[in-house]
Formats: C-alpha cells, structure tokens, sequence
C-alpha cells in the first residue's frame, strides 16, 4: 500500500506539476508578449518625442554656457597679449653698435623675429577683437559661408573661427590646388 500511495503523490504531484508549468507557461507566454509590446511601444514613442525636447533644451544654454567660456578665454588671452606687446615695446632695444658683426647681426636677428612674432599676436589680436564683437552680436558660431552652426567642439579647439570644418577643409583644398597649380 505504501507504494501504491507514494505513486498516486507522485502522479498527482507530476500532473499538479504539469499543470502548473503549463499554466505558468501560457501565462509567461501571453502576459510578457503583450506586456513587451506594450513597453516597447512606450518605449519608442515616448523617450524619442522627449529626447529630442531635452536636447534641444540642455543644448542652447550648455551652448550659451560654453560660448561664454570661451569669451572669458579671449578676453583674458587679449589682455595678455596686450601686456606682453607692452612689455615687448618698452624693452626693445633701438639700434645697438656691437664691436662685432657676429654678436651685432645676432642681436638684429632676435629683434626682428621678436617684432615677427608681435606682428602675429597683433593678427591674433585682431581676430580675439572680432569674436567678441560677434559674441555680443549673437552672430558667434555660426559659420560665414554656409551659415550652418559651428560645432562646439571646434570652437572649443578655435575660438577665433568663422568658417565650420566642412567649409574650411574645403578652403584648404582649395588653397593647395591653387599652389600646387
């Protein structure tokens, strides 16, 4: 007898078991399958349609904020430029006679390369000069030949640019065949 019941548990037990599992299993099925779709399709409407409101709206004042960065870069690099031209002009020495020619062509050499370089951080100083305007006018940023926004990143890289890295590449191609001949 002990037998007889130990095989009616496990029958019941294996059909109990059956059962479950299968109802376990249509439910699985069912339920996640609509449920999934339901959350896929939530999923696709509703962060896409966000996504693109947060963009826009994290992007123009992290934009503004990263553009007024950049203002407090060139003015601060315009002063410098300025105290170092100020600096360079006080010290400069005027016609010196060395007793050698050596020591006096040397001297000439370093004077004119240091008015070289100066003559390029008055060009620089120019460019700094118009950015800012352009900051101020709201016309920073965007490119002067296409008219497309400038990408952060290369107005991070250059904060002196007007042209965006399609249209400059393109003037440098340019360039090089007009060289190149």
């Amino acid at each position: 007898m002990p037998k007889k019941t130990t095989a009616k548990k496990a029958t019941s037990s294996t059909k109990k078991a059956t059962k479950s599992s299968k109802k376990g299993t249509m439910s699985k099925i069912k339920k996640p399958t609509k449920t999934a779709n339901k959350v896929k399709t939530q999923k696709r409407s509703a962060p896409a349609s966000s996504k693109k409101k947060t963009t826009k709206k994290i992007s123009t004042p992290r934009r503004e904020r990263t553009i007024q960065q950049i203002k407090q870069s060139l003015l601060s690099q315009r002063e410098a430029l300025l105290k170092e031209a100020e600096e360079t002009l006080n010290s400069l020495p005027g016609e010196i006679n060395f007793p050698d020619m050596g020591d006096q062509a040397t001297a000439e050499t370093d004077r004119n390369f240091m008015l070289r370089l100066r003559d390029r951080e008055r060009m620089l100083l120019k460019k700094i000069e118009e950015t800012i305007e352009r900051i101020d006018n709201g016309g920073y940023g965007i490119c002067d030949e296409c008219g497309n926004e400038i990408g952060i990143k290369r107005l991070e890289a250059r904060p002196v640019t007007t042209y965006c890295i399609d249209c400059k590449t393109r003037q440098e191609e340019e360039e090089r065949i007009a060289e190149g001949g």
